[in-house]
């Protein structure tokens, strides 16, 4: 392995710990000894990168650094052009035209050969018109997740059964036929889940929801028996 893999590889390593990771341990993964460890994080550090920690403490990377886009394998642009292409073919306007763009400038900066592979990916995505629901109304919904507000809802169950709902949406869904709600229901005091399809009206309230999204998930995994990370 060359040395510059061996920066962007533990540039990787970092980024997928939110504590410090202990030097003995990057070392490990990286197949190579800790005096060479701490040169590539000096060296890191000096191009830019803001790695905090010593020896026997652990290291922890500080959000802001940037890796050159030349860095992305042919392998890392055809995930990123599939799940850009995904989104644009199956979610809202909103989000579909942050795929688009995202991939724009993607491309803008990539160097030539690797922006060829970017434009002739042969991997397609087909539009599926079974997914339903309004743009409004699922950019709302992406609005209230991302900034933990309630949501009220009209929704109508399987049986036909229309009630209102209070919830407090935390994530969304989108499989093969539908997506889904995943939310703390008030009146069922309850974790639910809502079929977008079947939501007659969304309204956005302006009241932040009492806990922390990410406890809500953490629980709801739990609930559910879903792993995670």
């Amino acid at each position: 392995m060359s040395r510059a893999q061996r920066l962007l590889d533990l540039i990787q390593i970092l980024r997928r710990h939110r504590r410090p990771v202990s030097g003995a341990a990057l070392a490990e993964e990286l197949g190579v000894s800790l005096r060479s460890l701490y040169r590539d994080v000096a060296t890191l550090n000096a191009q830019g990168a803001q790695i905090e920690g010593e020896p026997g403490l652990g290291y922890v990377l500080r959000p802001g650094f940037m890796l050159p886009p030349l860095m992305f394998t042919e392998d890392e642009i055809e995930a990123l052009v599939l799940g850009s292409r995904w989104v644009a073919a199956r979610a809202d306007e909103a989000l579909a035209g942050a795929a688009r763009n995202a991939l724009t400038k993607i491309g803008a900066v990539l160097p030539a050969d690797l922006k060829q592979s970017l434009d002739t990916s042969a991997l397609l995505v087909a539009r599926d018109d079974q997914f339903a629901g309004s743009d409004n109304d699922l950019a709302a919904i992406r609005h209230a997740i991302r900034n933990e507000r309630k949501l009220t809802i009209r929704y109508t169950r399987k049986d036909g059964q229309g009630s209102r709902r209070t919830i407090w949406p935390f994530a969304l869904g989108y499989f093969q036929r539908a997506m889904v709600i995943a939310a703390w229901c008030e009146s069922r005091q309850a974790y639910r889940h809502f079929r977008t399809d079947r939501i007659a009206s969304v309204t956005a309230e302006t009241a932040r929801y009492p806990r922390r999204r990410a406890v809500l998930i953490k629980e709801w995994r739990a609930a559910e028996g879903i792993a995670g990370d």
